[in-house]
């Protein structure tokens, strides 16, 4: 291979550059960053859009105070926007709910496997029927508790029973029981 000789060159022409880069090079370098930048700009805010809004991550948790929740009351609270019911079985409750064979359910769930260990008695499960999202009666003093003593949809007539499992109607799955735990004997945390 020979080499080039600037006496070669036609007149007025630079040799070529022996190694580094050419001015084409740098462009195309530049161009590629410039859209790399450029991506990462319109890709960013794409993604931080998905993330959940304020008012939702100020309710990821909320603390709960039970201390004046007698035996068999409940009560209603909100969390995530939706219903909560914190109910305190009764004796009479717990025996009733751990009399049922799990294997007759259609979501079958022992108590003990809805409720903390040593907490037996207190049932923290979503108020929303797992039908078609309706909020079952059966929390509130006087409502409508069905025919096994828990929860009862109006909207399809989903019946649960007092551990809030589905017993009757359309409703596939029990009431959903979210994360929670007990932060002392009178307060529980969920979420």
């Amino acid at each position: 291979m020979a080499t080039l000789d600037q006496t070669d060159l036609p007149p007025g022409e630079a040799p070529p550059p022996e190694h580094g880069l050419r001015r084409r090079d740098w462009l195309n370098v530049a161009a590629v960053s410039f859209a790399g930048v450029g991506a990462a700009a319109i890709v960013i805010p794409l993604v931080n859009q998905m993330n959940p809004s304020a008012d939702v991550l100020a309710l990821a948790s909320i603390e709960v105070d039970i201390s004046k929740i007698e035996s068999g009351m409940g009560i209603k609270t909100s969390w995530r926007k939706q219903p909560v019911f914190i109910r305190n079985l009764t004796p009479a409750e717990v025996a009733s709910a751990n009399k049922v064979p799990a294997s007759s359910l259609r979501d079958p769930q022992t108590l003990a496997e809805r409720t903390k260990e040593g907490k037996q008695n207190w049932l923290v499960q979503l108020g929303v029927c797992t039908h078609l999202g309706c909020i079952p009666l059966g929390i509130g003093e006087g409502e409508n508790k069905g025919p096994f003593n828990g929860y009862f949809c109006p909207c399809h007539g989903s019946a649960y029973d007092e551990a809030g499992r589905i017993r009757q109607g359309p409703a596939p799955k029990n009431l959903v029981v979210p994360d929670y735990a007990f932060k002392s004997d009178t307060v529980i945390q969920i979420g």
